[in-house]
């Protein structure tokens, strides 16, 4: 299977990294392009077996998969330049362009074209995203194809193409509200005494540790919270000063504020 990545940047660069690294696809048989050489090297030097271009064109002949890795802005541009090289009934086009809907990518491809969204977050770099997908003229079989590449990557979730922004807001979004989190926690920490370094570590295996007990309990958050709060504890004077300050309420409205409509 040949897979041919347009843009190497942040997300592009990670997909090709992870996948290189994984068991579907052999790093001979992926291909990258990108305008800036720099990102082309360090793609290089991580799997030298990758290929690398400057030219999309030349990367997307007798691809299987074509992956556009680029900004929103930039799809148009790159459909006109391939448009004319692609076989429809043989290639899947995947975009992880956020915002670019199907009824956008047919306009720009072709309503005869197997098409799939993919948006991943920035945790992908290190094979941890949560990477949802949507697909347009798509069989089983390619579906469970692309969710199997991604997820090599971390999680994937197949939804409908009406619940991509929500999952956007929960989990591309999400990751940086999960950072504040970990940040305010940190300084709660300094305010207390503990040095920086040593706050941001407790921090980040506390967060571990609570994802490790509800994935091996299978439980609800609030069980959980249940077993750390005894009455008149001080844990439950913590959670409820936090609840008079708008903890969830800002949690639920910042995630609601980044859904796009």
């Amino acid at each position: 299977m040949q897979i041919a990545i347009v843009g190497a940047g942040n997300m592009g660069g990670a997909i090709a990294r992870g996948l290189s690294k994984g068991q579907l696809i052999q790093s001979k048989n992926i291909r990258v392009s990108d305008v800036s050489q720099a990102n082309l090297d360090a793609i290089k030097a991580f799997a030298p077996e990758i290929t690398v271009s400057t030219s999309n064109r030349d990367i997307i002949r007798n691809a299987d998969i074509i992956v556009l890795a680029v900004k929103p802005w930039l799809v148009e541009i790159i459909s006109e330049e391939i448009e004319n090289l692609l076989d429809y009934k043989k290639q899947i086009i995947v975009s992880i362009a956020a915002g670019v809907d199907f009824a956008q990518l047919t306009g720009l491809f072709s309503t005869d074209a197997t098409l799939f969204r993919v948006i991943p977050n920035t945790a992908i770099d290190v094979m941890q995203s949560v990477s949802t997908i949507s697909s347009f003229n798509a069989g089983k079989e390619q579906e469970d194809l692309i969710v199997s590449l991604f997820a090599e990557l971390g999680k994937a979730f197949l939804v409908p193409e009406s619940q991509l922004n929500a999952f956007m807001s929960l989990s591309s979004c999400g990751i940086a509200y999960a950072f504040r989190y970990i940040r305010a926690a940190t300084e709660g920490g300094v305010e207390m005494g503990i040095y920086p370094h040593v706050a941001k570590e407790v921090v980040i295996q506390t967060l571990r540790g609570a994802i490790e007990l509800l994935e091996a309990n299978n439980s609800h958050p609030e069980v959980e919270i249940d077993k750390v709060t005894t009455p008149g504890g001080i844990t439950i004077k913590g959670l409820n000063e936090m609840e008079a300050n708008g903890f969830s309420n800002a949690v639920i409205k910042g995630l609601k504020a980044s859904h796009l409509k």
